[in-house]
């Protein structure tokens, strides 16, 4: 059985139904009557090169399925408006005015070539092609980036508009080599790379100080509406690569993330005070997080009460991150309603990775948080509740990181209930799981079934939650501490020699 997930004018995306993560048996995609693939193992499947307007019958695992590609009104080739693709020449104008002159229904089409540019900005309701050999290099000139303004004031005084943003707050960034503002139905299709070349570049040095602006991401959606990207690899990106922000229905389907292992803030995808985004068939390689949902700082939070929600995270595999699927730390607007399934996570620090910390805000709440059918190999902790998060300048401070019971204010975060079914996790080193809750709002409610933890025969010690005073452990099992309802369901231990569960401050707790 499988889904049709998103179509174009030249494309297609399939999705196996299934519960595996992510992989499968092999398969044969076989498309009117003519095989296309054969012995596929992914559970995420486009299709290229498709005629417009056109029906195709799709075939697979003895189903078939009809559908339709999408009618367009034009296709406009960026080297028809000068763009060379030689790797030397800086095509950004080329490209852009391509973009500008494609027509509502019309497609921007990138063949082959090597394309040296800077920032693009989008424009509403067109496709944007890459042919699988067609390469966006991003400029290693800082001072060629236009810069996004953090905030300006509006005309009347009475407002502001915000364009930059930096780690959860309005500041000035350069904008990115695909940048959206305020656009709508957009789809970003094919099997070519977008390339920030930051590993040419002064990028990922001194990082933490800022140059002329903050650093620019792979892709920036500011207030977009309805755009999927389909296929396309981003890569070596000055920092993050996805950064949707305050948009709604945007879809990651199909794509590669993938920075080197050591390059400073390179996560995968950070959606931002975002509703109803689908990350589906994603293949991540990272140098941070390879999914860090937030929803900005204290003052963004605050002023604008904005969550992330409505999340489906499917079928993805995340790599060497120091955490696959990551809620905060920026959260004060709060984040509810995620689900993560058929996923695998390989070799991250953390699997689930919740960063909080007192000053957070009354509106930083997650609640509604489901994983199901997840396989993790060789995470070091699989999973990490911490809401005494050490960020930001304060992040020592007496206040955020003292283990007494404090007077619940409008700076006191919030989580609610987490749901975790059907987890194997092989290879632990560092803890099953770590739950610090705060003693003045602990934890609703801890729910799990079907979960199982084998350990490394010589686990290696770590920290799994940034937090004062928690000193290095290795082989440990469930740690909980500041939990109001805990739920073990068929939770077991392969290899453990130390206690099973270790709870404290925890007022229910129920084990079958």
């Amino acid at each position: 059985m499988f889904n049709i997930i998103f179509k174009s004018s030249t494309s297609v995306t399939f999705e196996l139904k299934n519960n595996q993560p992510f992989v499968t048996e092999p398969y044969d995609v076989i498309l009117n009557g003519k095989l296309i693939a054969a012995n596929v193992t992914q559970n995420v499947y486009s299709i290229y090169d498709l005629t417009p307007n056109t029906k195709y019958t799709l075939s697979i695992q003895k189903e078939s399925v009809e559908f339709v590609t999408e009618a367009e009104v034009v296709c406009l080739n960026v080297k028809s408006f000068g763009a060379k693709g030689d790797g030397c020449t800086n095509d950004t104008s080329f490209i852009q005015a391509c973009i500008y002159a494609c027509p509502d229904g019309g497609r921007v089409y990138i063949p082959e070539g090597n394309y040296y540019v800077g920032p693009l900005l989008l424009r509403s309701n067109i496709t944007i092609e890459l042919n699988e050999k067609a390469h966006l290099i991003g400029d290693t000139d800082r001072n060629h980036y236009p810069i996004l303004p953090g905030m300006t004031y509006t005309s009347d005084e009475q407002d502001e508009y915000n364009l930059g943003s930096w780690e959860g707050n309005p500041l000035d960034c350069f904008a990115s080599i695909i940048t959206g503002i305020n656009i709508q139905n957009v789809k970003i299709i094919g099997k070519g790379i977008i390339d920030g070349n930051a590993q040419n570049s002064d990028w990922w040095k001194d990082v933490r100080t800022k140059r002329i602006a903050w650093r620019p991401r792979g892709v920036f959606l500011n207030h977009c509406t309805n755009v999927s990207f389909q296929g396309v690899t981003v890569t070596n990106t000055p920092s993050w690569n996805l950064h949707p922000y305050f948009s709604s229905h945007i879809r990651f389907l199909d794509m590669k993330l993938i920075s080197p292992k050591n390059s400073p803030n390179t996560d995968g995808c950070d959606p931002e005070s975002c509703d109803h985004v689908d990350i589906i068939g994603v293949y991540f390689s990272v140098g941070d997080d390879c999914i860090a949902i937030k929803s900005g700082k204290i003052f963004m939070g605050r002023k604008y009460k904005t969550p992330s929600s409505n999340f489906n995270i499917r079928n993805c595999s995340m790599n060497f991150g120091h955490g696959a699927v990551v809620l905060g730390s920026e959260m004060s607007g709060g984040i509810k309603n995620i689900n993560v399934t058929q996923c695998l996570f390989n070799q991250t620090d953390r699997g689930l990775r919740i960063k909080t910390r007192r000053g957070r805000g009354k509106d930083a709440i997650i609640d509604g948080i489901t994983f199901e059918n997840i396989l993790m190999k060789d995470v070091l902790t699989p999973l990490v509740i911490n809401m005494f998060y050490y960020c930001d300048p304060d992040g020592h401070s007496e206040y955020v990181q003292t283990k007494e019971k404090l007077p619940v204010t409008d700076k006191t975060p919030y989580i609610g209930k987490f749901v975790f079914k059907n987890i194997d996790c092989e290879n632990v080193n560092v803890a099953a799981g770590t739950f610090y809750g705060l003693p003045e709002a602990p934890i609703r409610a801890i729910e799990m079934e079907n979960i199982h933890f084998k350990y490394a025969k010589n686990p290696v010690a770590g920290c799994p939650a940034m937090m004062d005073g928690l000193e290095p452990m290795s082989g440990e099992g469930l740690i909980f501490d500041n939990v109001e309802s805990i739920k073990l369901t068929n939770v077991s231990f392969d290899g453990l020699t130390k206690q099973k569960i270790n709870k404290s401050n925890v007022s229910t707790y129920l084990e079958k």
